[in-house]
């Protein structure tokens, strides 16, 4: 009996959570090991479904750096990185092109599909959604095809939304002349959720969100406001692979998205978590 009221007590708690967000877009950047182990491939995609069918607009955003990388070690194509991006020759970004829009996207749209959503895989180039140009040298190193946004069109995403299908966006931008760029995941994903003016843009990571001890687990913070966050990047509490999600986060709450939140995608049903418990399980970032 008890494990029967422990149940009825979690969709209560959800009650007001699904109400107050009910018609809301929701941008989930989808990257880390939550794409690479099968079980929680499947708890992601039936949290995009459930977030779907509860009435909200869920729009994934992905990443495959693991995937390409591995593709282009089977073709014998060097990887090469600075600062932390990828250097994209013409040989590497039809590679890129390939995996992201090809293989990638075609796969999650078929696991939310197997879930009784309706996934529409797009790129950057579907709709000319994403205008970009090519990124300027960094350091002195010309990084190729890699690109910067210039422009998100939501009309296509808003048409999408607004009926029952979820977009499924690979990172991948045009230029003005139709040419391709090899965007970051998390950089497009903030961007679109900017442009949409998203209730709640979310990342899934491999750590559970920003600590005010990076070594101690037990000093998660729960909520911060984007200016708590420069406050911590200034003591430098914030550095290392955190420091640009943070400063990501940051942005967007300054350019209009209501909420932010870092979540480990290596819990199960961490979105659902997130969203529809009062305590959640990762960081959100207020304005």
């Amino acid at each position: 009996m008890n494990t029967h009221h422990e149940r009825a007590n979690v969709l209560i708690e959800a009650l007001p959570y699904i109400q107050r967000l009910s018609g809301k877009t929701i941008v989930v950047k989808y990257g880390g090991a939550a794409m690479l182990d099968d079980n929680l491939k499947k708890r992601f995609m039936e949290d995009i479904t459930l977030l779907k069918f509860v009435g909200m607009n869920p729009i994934v955003v992905h990443g495959g750096g693991p995937d390409i990388n591995g593709t282009l070690s089977a073709l014998h194509i060097e990887s090469k990185f600075h600062n932390g991006l990828r250097v994209t020759d013409e040989e590497t970004m039809k590679v890129v092109q390939m995996v992201l829009t090809g293989r990638i996207n075609k796969d999650i749209v078929a696991g939310i599909n197997a879930c009784g959503g309706k996934a529409v895989g797009l790129c950057g180039i579907d709709g000319h959604v994403i205008s970009a140009h090519k990124c300027p040298p960094v350091e002195g190193v010309d990084l190729g095809c890699v690109g910067e946004i210039d422009s998100v069109d939501t009309k296509l995403l808003n048409m999408l939304t607004s009926d029952e299908y979820i977009p499924v966006i690979a990172p991948i931008g045009c230029g003005e002349h139709g040419e391709s760029y090899n965007i970051n995941a998390d950089t497009v994903a903030s961007a679109v959720a900017t442009a949409l003016k998203a209730e709640k843009l979310m990342f899934l990571t491999d750590i559970d969100g920003i600590r005010r001890d990076p070594e101690d687990p037990s000093t998660l913070i729960y909520e911060i406001s984007s200016m708590d966050v420069a406050g911590m990047i200034a003591d430098g509490i914030v550095s290392g692979g955190m420091l640009p999600k943070a400063k990501a986060c940051a942005k967007a709450i300054r350019e209009g998205v209501n909420r932010v939140h870092i979540i480990n995608g290596t819990i199960p049903h961490s979105i659902i978590l997130e969203i529809f418990t009062d305590s959640g399980i990762g960081t959100m970032f207020t304005k």
